[in-house]
């Protein structure tokens, strides 16, 4: 079985909810009509309920009824959800009037459910901008203990599998945060080793830590930073297996590590990435992704205290399957952490 049937199989066997705010996009209504159909995840669809079955009727997407579809402007708890909105943003000067009329926003719409324990998880961005999918869910749901910064993880299935597991490597930081400090380096790295247990199949992540120089084989502040992660990291989780700097090779190939860091117990073995910034982690995945003919799966969202998950606008039907898939298995590992 490969990686993505053990993710449905995974979500099946403990349907999460999964709440779809852009509930009219066709694409969204395609995917959500197979996830109802194979019982992967329990769907909320947020819009006005008459627009989603006369667009569900004309995709001849029948299975759609099996969703709880959530009307904006005349939910139960419209009420209580725009009054824990107002507790949470009255510092921010938000008003109670306000607070009535952004929650009519399905982004927001979806995040206060999750927040009030209505659901599991969120998926969009097939319509919106990613700061807009970001917004609500960092001002209402907010990160988890421990984290104060969003980051973005790539799984890249390659066709090495002498590398990583199988091939299957997670690289982070590829969406988030441009010139991450060492502070957020050290979460993105704990992040990304959370996200390789719950997404990549990788029950022991090997988390290293990347630059251009090889345990002090160069000098340079932008490595001190990296050795300076490392140790924050071991501190935010003294469990984590890391440790860099290492450059991508040593990491990965165990001849070189053990040439290059012959001491280090991640050299030549790991399976999680963390680049230096932004610009390496987009630059480095997407190289994989076409001169390596690899398969980039993501960005998947992580810091959040519930999943949340931003679609690219040009996503597909198989797209968001998969990434509903995968918002679930998100929060089916967040569950089991806190258990």
């Amino acid at each position: 079985m490969g990686l993505i049937e053990q993710l449905v199989e995974k979500a099946k066997a403990n349907p999460q909810r999964i709440i779809l705010p852009e509930g009219t996009e066709e694409r969204t209504l395609r995917a959500a009509n197979l996830i109802l159909t194979e019982g992967v995840a329990e769907l909320f669809l947020i819009g006005n309920p008459s627009e989603i079955q006369k667009e569900a009727k004309r995709l001849g997407v029948g299975n759609i009824n099996k969703a709880t579809l959530v009307d904006p402007e005349n939910h139960l708890k419209k009420a209580e959800y725009a009054q824990l909105l107002y507790d949470l943003r009255k510092s921010k000067g938000m008003t109670l009037e306000e607070a009535n009329k952004v929650v009519l926003n399905p982004l927001y719409l979806g995040c206060l459910m999750i927040k009030s324990g209505d659901g599991d998880g969120m998926l969009a961005g097939a319509r919106n901008l990613t700061s807009d999918v970001l917004r609500p869910a960092l001002q209402i749901i907010r990160t988890q203990p421990g984290i104060t910064c969003v980051s973005g993880a790539m799984l890249l299935m390659t066709k090495a599998p002498d590398y990583g597991v199988n091939g299957r490597i997670i690289m982070g930081d590829v969406a988030v945060t441009p010139m991450p400090d060492a502070n957020q380096l050290a979460q993105i790295a704990v992040c990304s080793a959370q996200t390789a247990k719950a997404v990549a199949g990788i029950e022991e992540p090997r988390v290293a830590m990347l630059s251009f120089s090889t345990k002090g084989s160069a000098k340079h502040e932008v490595v001190d930073k990296v050795v300076e992660a490392v140790k924050k990291a071991k501190e935010l989780d003294p469990t984590l297996q890391v440790d860099g700097e290492l450059q991508a090779d040593a990491a990965l190939v165990p001849s070189v590590g053990a040439n290059k860091a012959p001491n280090s117990p991640i050299a030549g073995k790991a399976n999680v990435l963390i680049v230096p910034n932004l610009e390496v982690g987009n630059i480095g995945y997407k190289l994989v992704e076409r001169l390596g003919n690899a398969e980039a799966i993501g960005p998947i969202l992580q810091g959040i205290a519930s999943p949340v998950n931003d679609l690219s606008r040009g996503c597909s039907v198989d797209d968001i399957y998969l990434m509903i898939a995968i918002t679930a298995n998100q929060a089916i590992c967040q569950k089991n952490t806190k258990k």
